[in-house]
């Protein structure tokens, strides 16, 4: 083994310690509330503990990202979300490139609820608290649309990749059916959001154990704002293509949205 790999070897060891002590971090703050929402969700009446779940939820991912953030493995700026954070009854619509990007979102907009695989709200990790916060399940399409809409209506956010999972084809899978249809019956306007992330860390195919390059940037963005229409099929060719057109060209020549409280809306 040659001088240069062992001090490679020797530089990576405690880069993937600190790693792993961040995700450790995060998998015992996660399991520490879930034990709590597990005894909180049957005696809690609704109302408060959709507000107590997702603000709980909310800080306790920006604690990590604050973390991360401190230790030096990973760069994140995603501030152009602060200003919405107490905006009722928006959509946010973003890219999916990695299992981390549920979280980025969720750390700034404490009003939202995520839709979620229905087997992650079965996770010890995850699932009480999740159920507290009233997220939503895709298990059922229709179940998944009338809980989406009654939440907007609420005052809620929704948080969605239309991807349905992590980016498999780049620059982005097809879009589901779904969100467009949750617009038009909420009448919610659809704010596009693009996470940028220059590491391969936990996209599709990317094992949690295996350190990437460090640090690991995350760049969020606004794009436009969508109002809903009519036909929603038609927004939703529209979003997709939107979305692919801007992923495209986005490498040197995106706007800074992100530095402005909200973008125009399309109609």
């Amino acid at each position: 083994m040659s001088m240069t790999r062992v001090l490679r070897i020797l530089t990576t060891i405690p880069l993937a310690l600190m790693l792993y002590a961040l995700l450790l971090f995060l998998g015992l703050i996660s399991l520490a509330w879930n034990l709590v929402a597990m005894l909180l969700y049957p005696v809690m009446p609704e109302a408060p503990a959709r507000t107590l779940g997702r603000l709980t939820i909310a800080f306790a991912y920006r604690m990590f990202w604050g973390l991360a953030s401190v230790t030096g493995m990973m760069r994140i700026d995603a501030g152009c979300l602060d200003p919405m954070r107490n905006e009722p009854g928006v959509i946010f619509v973003a890219n999916h490139p990695t299992m981390l990007d549920a979280l980025l979102l969720v750390a700034r907009l404490p009003r939202s609820a995520c839709i979620m695989k229905a087997d992650l709200l079965r996770n010890i990790f995850l699932g009480a608290g999740a159920r507290l916060a009233r997220y939503i399940s895709n298990e059922s399409a229709r179940t998944m649309v009338r809980l989406a809409v009654a939440d907007l209506r609420n005052g809620g956010q929704l948080v969605i990749f239309p991807e349905g999972t992590r980016t498999v084809t780049p620059p982005l899978n097809p879009f589901g059916p779904g969100v467009t249809l949750i617009a038009k019956l909420a009448q919610a306007p659809i704010q596009t959001v693009f996470i940028e992330t220059d590491s391969p860390y936990l996209s599709k195919g990317w094992p949690l154990w295996r350190v990437p390059p460090l640090p690991i940037v995350f760049r969020l963005r606004l794009g436009e704002r969508f109002a809903p229409m009519q036909d929603s099929h038609v927004l939703q060719s529209e979003l997709e293509q939107y979305f692919r057109q801007h992923m495209e060209q986005r490498a040197t020549d995106a706007s800074p949205e992100c530095q402005t409280p909200r973008a125009r809306t399309l109609s």
